[in-house]
């Protein structure tokens, strides 16, 4: 015991020394935290006679091993129904490193560096809180509930995509609530604060760029849209991070969201010069006036949008009021 007490790491000075804990990020047993004790496997499922006993559903009798080699960490699923995931992708038997996340049933598992004393805990003291932490939660009638400053939405978007999940991803800020819809993994409708007026395209790429809030996976909502959409999460994403990328480019350039935009008169540019979609923009500054107010009722893209205010600001179409 002494052996043990002095091999555990105070200043951290060599990667076989290194302690982890799987930390409940989502679901029934958020908050709960298990060790990872170095050549001692975990195994995972709904038995109730495992080391980690998670009961759900969706996990398996036996689900999954964890086990710590040396200074390697590695995850091998048991040939369960629904599978396991890390990092969004399905696998077999993959290695593990700290950050790392792991979709279990509706529970996402992250690797972090753990102290000592944690690690020291026998497996039967962390079963037990483990459970606690799940009969604490037993109420919540969410399946899947965490914050997007753990969990960022492209993350959990990949997580949901790739175990084909169904249902409504709700993300809440402080201004703000959206909803992405899921069906079998693919999106097929988003919203934000319901307005019908934002395209879904459009909520979605303007969700990626959110940093703090929390989010909820809802039933699946039987309401048929007018403007439904079919795409993978995959599709999505790429799409939507290069479109953030831009964005937050041209953002410090673009006047702020409560300013009035007015039409400059006179006109000292044609408006034969312009393109249909950019004479679009004009006609929504003309009869909306505030930039928020521009971007939410343009078809177009974010992006695409500033874009076209941009350059009709500095060729003096339009000016902040």
């Amino acid at each position: 015991m002494n052996d043990t007490a002095q091999k555990a790491p105070t200043t951290g000075s060599g990667p076989r020394t290194r302690t982890f804990v799987l930390r409940f990020i989502s679901g029934k047993y958020q908050g709960g935290e298990f060790p990872i004790v170095p050549e001692k496997q975990i195994i995972v499922g709904r038995s109730s006679d495992l080391d980690m006993v998670l009961v759900e559903d969706m996990v398996s009798r036996k689900h999954a091993r964890i086990a710590m080699q040396s200074d390697q960490i590695w995850i091998e699923d048991l040939g369960s129904t629904n599978g396991t995931f890390v990092n969004g992708e399905k696998i077999k038997r993959a290695r593990l490193k700290e950050g790392d996340r792991v979709l279990i049933g509706t529970s996402i598992l992250k690797v972090i560096a753990g102290g000592a004393e944690m690690v020291q805990e026998s497996t039967d003291a962390a079963k037990r809180k483990l459970e606690n932490v799940g009969e604490q939660r037993k109420t919540n009638t969410r399946t899947m509930s965490g914050s997007i400053e753990e969990v960022p939405l492209p993350d959990l978007l990949q997580l949901f995509g790739t175990s084909k999940k169904s249902g409504v991803l709700a993300i809440r800020t402080e201004d703000d609530i959206g909803r992405i819809f899921l069906r079998k993994g693919s999106i097929y409708y988003a919203t934000i604060n319901d307005l019908d007026e934002v395209p879904p395209m459009k909520s979605i790429f303007r969700m990626l760029t959110w940093q703090k809030g929390l989010f909820d996976l809802e039933p699946p909502d039987e309401r048929q849209f007018p403007n439904e959409i079919d795409c993978s999460v995959q599709e999505v994403l790429m799409e939507g991070l290069r479109q953030l990328d831009e964005f937050n480019e041209l953002r410090n350039d673009l006047p702020d969201l409560n300013t009035r935009l007015i039409i400059n008169i006179p006109l000292a540019a044609q408006l034969r010069d312009l393109k249909p979609e950019e004479l679009d923009i004009i006609q929504l500054a003309h009869n909306y006036g505030h930039v928020e107010t521009v971007l939410n009722k343009a078809q177009s893209t974010d992006l695409e949008t500033v874009q076209m205010l941009q350059k009709l600001l500095k060729s003096g179409y339009l000016r902040p009021e």
